[in-house]
Order: structure tokens, then sequence, then C-alpha cells
């Protein structure tokens, strides 16, 4: 008996460790069965399902540009009664282990490969920043945080209360957990509470004044649930998904005196291929952009819709004049202050928030610095030395600049890594600015300006957010943790100004006025939206002014970010 319970556990322990050396193989073979309606662009085939009444040709109910955030769930709700073709420019994110996994979440920014699941762009002010690549959008890239959007939000932009709070909870049911409060996490409530954000709101997805826990889509082994998996809820019989299918521009019918009419889109395949897809015959049938606040104007501007001038710079047949297209970008200004630690604290993303009613929420990380690769090579967003600088604008980009730049991240003291961040971020910045076609390659990033503290209010607020994350650095719960004395403001300001965190010059007062702190150190947390905005580019059912069978369902449309973080509101704006 006890040789077979032993013979038993052989077998066992032989099955686990060829389950690891073949997780990506597994992670592969298990989406291609859950997930059998996703194929490589290159299989894409004009009569190879959907056929219309009228000929061979293949046509779709709907056409959906991107499969992120909004564009998943968007094509799961639509598959029950349609025929859907959705088109992702990037791979699946199954088996991508730095997408799979909360240790891989700052590796994944820092890879700036042409596969990467996360492409990187600088705003002409200067900060990095990054946008998904990838089937799951930026649910594959993000910190992970879920919260529901406050209940203002939803008023003003006029959606349907319930239609909206069935919504949710779709989408939560199949992705978003609670999550086990980490230390750094647990200590950081206590301290809000102690200066004062309050009243403790416990786990909660509601947006509510005061400290609370939020929802998370890393489950409780770390590992990642993306808006990709909300594609297990379609009906694969009405769902084609193409994954490097990376869209060109939209087609349209521009006959003489009619509104243009989306009549399907062109793009090309993995292997530089172009293919043609095409709409049915029903007036009800669209194409629906859900590229994100940077791809949805850049795809409507190459599509030949967008400011005359603009289009007639870069030779771009012009559709439909609308001069808003690409207006009103807004980003919300984040600030981070390093807590440093004498000992290494557990891995942590954002679980908790205060959220005051100065116009800023307070949130925090820690133990992003797990290894020598980390401190050196992936710290946060940046990686210098793998070429991430070859993303600034060559006049900015001078040996001199690179080099005092590498140099300055590996004079950062090491107890910086051990430790942590409190972050502070403007909720509805008054600062906005602009995206312009630098080209018209749909892979190459346009220019971005977000004008950050372009408004006094803006600056202001986030004066008053260093003093607080300062204050919650300072308490006594917060030191007892660290096991550090109390630090001034002044050296916590200047380590967090020392950091490679943006290619911002810095200032030699910038530990001696927090407005210069604040303008130099600006970071962002990728919840960047505008550009195709209500009432100026779409009608409030989203559909694109002037135009027929054409419709916008993402962040674009936004003129703030809903809540602490956007994602879920995303998610539920898709269902």
């Amino acid at each position: 008996m006890a040789a077979f319970v032993g013979a038993v556990k052989l077998f066992i322990s032989l099955v686990l460790w060829l389950n690891t050396l073949s997780s990506i193989q597994g992670a592969r073979d298990f989406y291609e069965f859950r997930y059998p309606f996703i194929k490589r662009a290159s299989s894409f085939s004009s009569s190879s399902s959907f056929s219309s009444s009228s000929n061979d040709e293949v046509t779709y109910d709907y056409i959906i540009v991107g499969g992120g955030t909004a564009g998943c769930p968007l094509a799961a709700t639509l598959s029950q009664n349609f025929s859907v073709l959705l088109l992702e420019r990037g791979g699946v994110p199954f088996s991508n282990a730095n997408v799979s996994f909360l240790r891989n979440f700052h590796i994944a920014l820092a890879d700036t490969s042409p596969t990467s699941a996360s492409q990187p762009f600088v705003s002409t002010d200067g900060v990095i920043n990054a946008r998904a690549r990838v089937l799951g959008g930026g649910t594959c890239i993000n910190a992970g945080f879920y919260t529901r959007a406050n209940s203002d939000f939803i008023r003003r932009v006029g959606w349907d209360a319930r239609l909206v709070n069935e919504s949710y909870p779709w989408v939560e049911k199949q992705i978003v957990h609670q999550p086990k409060l980490a230390p750094w996490q647990d200590a950081f409530k206590d301290s809000l509470l102690d200066v004062g954000v309050s009243p403790y709101n416990g786990f909660t997805y509601d947006h509510i004044y005061g400290t609370k826990v939020g929802g998370t889509i890393f489950d409780r082994f770390g590992r990642r649930h993306t808006a990709a998996e909300l594609l297990a809820s379609a009906n694969p019989k009405m769902l084609t998904v193409l994954v490097y299918a990376t869209v060109q521009k939209v087609l349209f019918d521009k006959s003489a005196g009619k509104r243009p009419k989306a009549m399907g889109v062109m793009f090309k395949d993995e292997n530089g291929n172009q293919h043609q897809a095409f709409l049915t015959n029903n007036r009800r049938s669209e194409v629906i952009l859900s590229c994100g606040a940077i791809g949805t104007p850049q795809l409507l501007m190459l599509s030949g819709i967008g400011p005359k001038a603009e289009l007639q710079r870069l030779n771009i047949s012009m559709v439909l004049h609308n001069e808003f297209v690409g207006k009103g970008m807004a980003d919300n200004p984040m600030n981070s202050v390093f807590v440093p630690m004498t000992r290494s604290v557990e891995q942590s993303l954002i679980q908790t928030v205060g959220i005051t009613k100065m116009g800023v929420y307070i949130e925090a990380s820690s133990g992003f610095g797990q290894s020598q690769d980390s401190i050196h090579c992936h710290h946060g967003l940046l990686s210098a030395e793998i070429g991430q600088l070859s993303t600034v604008p060559p006049k900015q980009r001078t040996r001199q600049a690179i080099e005092e730049f590498i140099k300055r991240k590996r004079d950062l003291p090491r107890e910086a890594f051990k430790g942590g961040f409190i972050l502070e971020k403007i909720a509805m910045p008054l600062s906005t600015g602009h995206l312009n076609l630098i080209n018209t390659n749909i892979d190459n990033n346009p220019s971005v300006t977000f004008n950050y503290f372009g408004h006094p209010r803006d600056l202001r607020r986030c004066v008053n957010g260093i003093r607080m994350a300062a204050k919650v650095i300072q308490s006594d719960r917060f030191t007892n943790f660290t096991k550090c004395d109390k630090p001034t403001v002044e050296r916590l300001l200047n380590m967090s100004v020392k950091a490679n965190i943006n290619f911002i010059p810095k200032h030699t007062n910038d530990t001696k006025s927090l407005e210069q702190f604040c303008k130099d150190t600006v970071i962002t947390i990728w919840h960047y939206h505008g550009g195709c905005h209500v009432g100026k580019v779409v009608d409030p059912n989203h559909k694109v002014l002037g135009t027929r069978r054409l419709r916008i369902v993402d962040g674009s449309t936004f003129s703030e970010s809903p809540g602490t973080n956007p994602q879920g509101t995303v998610l539920m704006m898709g269902r």
C-alpha cells in the first residue's frame, strides 16, 4: 500500500513538473479550446463564414475595431444576437507571462519590443506613457485596481442607471476579485484614517468619500484576469476574433448628397498582407471603434474624418471635416513620493485608496524592486538600458542626457527599491491638450500633448495632495511599519526628484517649491481620455456626427476619467 501511495505521489509530482515546463503551451491549448473563434489575421478569408444572401462575400452585422477593455465585452454582448468581427492589432494575453502575473507588472511596461503587449510613447510634455497592444487592452498592462464610477458621472453622461447597475455585476462575476490586503496597503489604510481621510468604507466597488479597499483583477495567486476572458461569454457561432489584425482605415460610401456611410474596414495581417471586411447591407449594421483615447482619434483621422488642415497636410482624402477630432485630450496627472525601508516589502499594486473632498486621490504601491534586474533595468515604466530612450524626440536625445539619465537611476539608494510609493492623483483635471498625426502609418504613435498643470487649479490640488501624502508617510502608523525614522518632507522629495520618472528638466528648487516639484515630477497612471467628445465628435448615443453606421465606444468620448480608476466603467460601458 505504501509503495502504491508513493507511486501516486511521484506520478502527481511528475505531472505538476511537466505542467510547469509546458505552461505556455498549455495556455495556448487552453485558449484554443475555450476560444475557438480567436484566429490569426492571416487566416481571414472573405468566404469563410457569415455569407450574405446576395453573394459569397462574408459580411458582418458589426465590425469592432479594437479588442480591448471596451471591445471584448462589447463583442461578447453583440454576438448573442448578431454576427460580429472583432479586430485586434496585438496578440493573445493567455500565454504571456509578463501579462499574466502580478510579479511581472513592471517588466511588461518596460518591454519595448515590437510584439510587446505594451506600446510605449512619450507625450510632448515629456511624460513616459504606454498604450496596450494585446487582446484585452489596458486590462493586460494596468495595476489591476477595480472600482465603479461615482453616481454623479453616470448622471452627467446620461446613461441608463438600471442598465449600468446590471452591467457592472456581469463583469465582476467573471474577472474581479477581493484582494488579500498586503501589509503595505494595510499600514497605508490606517495612515489615511489617521490623517483624516475618513470614514473607513471597507471593501467596496462603490466610489465613496473616505478610505476604502477596492476590487482587483488579480486573483489570490497573483494571476491577472483580463477583458479577453469575457469573450468566454460570447456566442462562438456568431463571433470571429482576429489577432494581429491592424485596421488602417474605415471604408466609406461617399455617394453625392448623402452623409458618408461606413461600409467596412481595411486591415493588414501579421505578414503585412491587406484585407477588407464589410458590413451586411442592413441599416443597423455598424463599424464600432474601440481603439482607446489614442487609437480612436488617430484612426478617425487616417480614415478621413478630422480637422481639414490636418488631413490636407498629410494628403489624406477628406471624408468629413470635424475640427474637434483629437482635441480636448486629458490625463490625470500623478506624482509619487518614495518611501524608503531598510527591509524588503511584499509587492503590491493599488488596493487601498483615499478619496478626498479636495479633488485628489491618494493611493500606494510597494515592492517594485525584487532583484538586481528590477533595480537597473526595469524601474517602473522606464528602461533606459534597453532602448526606451529611443522614443524621445531626437533633439532631446543627446548622449550626455542619456548617460546622465542612466547614472541617476543607478545612483538611487537601494532602500528606495525596498520600500514603495505613495501616489497622489488629480481627480478631474481642467488642463487639456490635443492629439495630432505625425504620419499616416497606423503603427506609429501620434503626437500627444496633455498640457499637465496648464490650469492653475490643477497645480493647487497637486500641492495639497503632496502635503497629504507626506502626512501619511510621517504618521506614526506608517513609521511603525517602515521601521524608519520619521523622514522630513525635503528628504522624501529629494529622493523622488532623483528618480528617472520623466524627461522633464529638473530645477534646483524642486524640494523647496511644491509647485515646482509637481511640474517636474509629474507621471501618468494611464487614465488619459478625450479626443472624441460627446456633442463634438459623437452624439449622446456615441454615433459619429455627420456619418452613418459608425460609432465609438471607449474612453475617447469621456470628458473626465470615471471614479478612481476607469477600467471598471469602460468594461461596463462595453457590456
